[in-house]
């Protein structure tokens, strides 16, 4: 069976690559660039090329790309490490999820920022105490008129000091069930009540925070969707969030540096050569069912199959660079720092264990455990 890309895609990727190698050179770090690596006139190069909303309609500023021309650019864009964070949740998520979910006038709104690379958005769902469960989320948002008052804490919101928007999901009904009486809103980040505070990792970077909301005015039709119908829109954006190329290439830059390493070395070392080889295999494995996914060939709760092998496989990526830098991981550089940072690649996006619950009960079928 032939996996090659057609030529067309070829150079689309060759050109996403050289891009990508330009904007990386000037960063001390490329791994997680679709995280850390906050570039506002990279966004605006981005969007000159056409590369953010490739695949939305063009009666909306899209590109009109298919699904497997956007794969080749964004893989070549993060696996060389060029800085996408300031336009990347916004072409991931929220510009599908207003193409799904949004009306005519808040696609009019908020699209051609995005489009065009000049507006940054976070998106505010984890909360201290609620992690990965969003029917915890304890977040309110009351209707006060034409707008919703909104209080509540927002943890973990990647790029939350930067953006100049905010989607935000509320409880809008206290009396419902947990996984009901949710509601979505688009904030923005300068109102009035909002506080964000960066939470500085283990590596240094503070690019996840945590954004405090008291008494913050909202326009009643900033809603996104039906009223407390959140939790099914949460699962489907989700999809676009735990299933692409990114849970699979964040530090591919790293581990390409480290099989060149390896090669001048001489390649000697059997133990090495096995963990290389296993890499590779796995890589092309989680590639292929990345791409089931691109190709609507997927069936349902494949994201999370995806996620969990890929983020995994991403720890393993970093260890294999430590073994191959040896006495050199235990300085302060971009492998040690990637050992570090590894673990979270498995909890942001929604932990491997709650994705494992997932893939048992929804996707396999198998009987939940029995609530104590």
């Amino acid at each position: 069976m032939d996996f090659a890309l057609a030529p067309d895609l070829l150079e689309l990727s060759d050109q996403a690559r050289a891009m990508g190698l330009e904007a990386a050179a000037q960063r001390d770090i490329r791994e997680d660039s679709w995280l850390i690596g906050s570039d506002r006139a990279f966004s605006k190069q981005l969007a000159e090329a056409g590369w953010i909303g490739m695949t939305w309609p063009n009666e909306y500023g899209g590109g009109g790309y298919t699904n497997l021309e956007r794969f080749v650019v964004v893989e070549a864009l993060i696996s060389t490490g060029a800085p996408l964070a300031a336009s990347w949740f916004a072409d991931r998520q929220i510009g599908p999820t207003l193409l799904q979910y949004g009306t005519d006038e808040q696609r009019d709104r908020w699209l051609p920022g995005i489009i065009e690379g000049t507006s940054m958005w976070s998106i505010g769902m984890s909360e201290p105490d609620a992690g990965s469960d969003v029917s915890s989320i304890r977040s309110t948002a009351l209707r006060d008129g034409d707008e919703w008052v909104i209080n509540g804490d927002k943890i973990w919101t990647s790029g939350a000091a930067e953006a100049d928007w905010i989607y935000f999901v509320a409880r809008t009904d206290p009396d419902a069930p947990p996984h009901k009486g949710l509601s979505e809103f688009v904030v923005a980040m300068d109102s009035p009540g909002i506080t964000v505070r960066p939470v500085t990792d283990l590596t240094q970077n503070n690019h996840f925070c945590e954004v405090h909301f008291e008494q913050v005015r909202v326009p009643g039709d900033n809603l996104v969707g039906g009223l407390n119908e959140s939790f099914s829109q949460i699962m489907r954006q989700m999809e676009h969030e735990r299933g692409g190329i990114d849970r699979l290439v964040s530090n591919r830059a790293l581990y390409d540096d480290a099989r060149a390493s390896f090669s001048a070395s001489g390649a000697s070392d059997p133990l090495l050569r096995q963990r290389f080889a296993h890499a590779e295999s796995l890589y092309t494995i989680a590639r292929h069912m990345v791409l089931q996914e691109v190709l609507g060939q997927a069936p349902r709760g494949w994201s999370a199959i995806t996620k969990t092998l890929a983020t995994e496989f991403e720890i393993e990526v970093a260890d294999l660079c430590g073994r191959v830098a040896g006495s050199d991981t235990m300085l302060w550089n971009r492998i040690s720092r990637n050992i570090c940072y590894a673990p979270a690649y498995t909890i942001m996006g929604g932990t491997t264990l709650i994705l494992r619950n997932i893939i048992g009960e929804r996707v396999l079928g198998l009987a939940r455990e029995p609530r104590p």
